[in-house]
């Protein structure tokens, strides 16, 4: 079947010498898989490689035939072209880690129009603001409400926060938990939208710190979770 769909580029992996295999986020389908023969020798084709750096946006015309196999894609263009994501040093490492993170969380081939549009709207309003220190940490807390672990926000005024039940307690007990100075930055990044981001003071040990508490929380609670690679180069160009 023909569609044409809005997608965002997850990862692009080099097939052969010429060729391509890119996992895409499309609005029409959820999670898609495509082979792109020859596009890197290609020049004046009509897909072109640079079309699918990770969190590209764009329009496809593709063939899904829905046999679990890799799909072709026809045409491709650009529909939101980024000012800022693959040109500035910190941007660019969270598009990475962004775009790993999504690839190992996000696994239905079924269509999710609100999960699509939240991060279509976030890449856009990074794209366009420089206050991005913690977008990462709001970004996936924000990202667990479409993949169904949001935290309980019910009882935040207890002092730990049990990341395998996902809510608030009073006592610490054998779970791994959220603590001491990381507890005020977390409770403080539920419930906010991006654009009050700056209110939002984290140190940077403690901001690496609650990254890796939120990290593991993605990890117990998505099956076959595999921890991002790209977290080290992260941590680095924020040092």
């Amino acid at each position: 079947m023909q569609v044409t769909t809005k997608a965002i580029v997850l990862s692009s992996l080099k097939y052969g010498d010429t060729s391509l295999i890119v996992k895409a986020l499309t609005a029409s389908d959820g999670i898609k898989s495509y082979l792109l023969k020859g596009v890197l020798a290609s020049k004046k084709g009509k897909l072109k490689a640079a079309y699918f750096f990770p969190l590209m946006q764009l329009e496809i015309t593709a063939v899904h035939k829905n046999k679990g196999t890799l799909e072709n894609i026809r045409e491709a263009k650009v529909i939101h072209p980024y000012t800022t994501l693959h040109t500035n040093i910190i941007k660019n490492s969270l598009v990475l880690f962004i775009a790993e993170m999504l690839g190992n969380s996000i696994q239905e081939q079924q269509q999710d129009e609100q999960l699509y549009n939240y991060i279509e709207g976030a890449l856009n309003w990074l794209d366009k603001n420089n206050q991005i220190t913690n977008f990462h940490l709001l970004f996936l807390l924000n990202l667990t409400k479409h993949l169904g672990f949001y935290p309980d926000e019910n009882h935040t005024s207890k002092d730990y926060f049990d990341l395998l039940e996902g809510e608030f307690v009073a006592q610490p007990n054998l779970n791994p938990l959220i603590t001491n100075e990381n507890i005020s930055p977390f409770k403080a990044l539920l419930g906010i939208n991006f654009d009050t981001l700056s209110s939002i003071r984290i140190a940077k040990a403690d901001r690496e710190s609650l990254l890796k508490s939120v990290i593991l929380y993605f990890e117990l609670h998505l099956h076959g979770f595999r921890k991002p690679k790209s977290l080290a180069v992260l941590n680095a160009v924020f040092d």
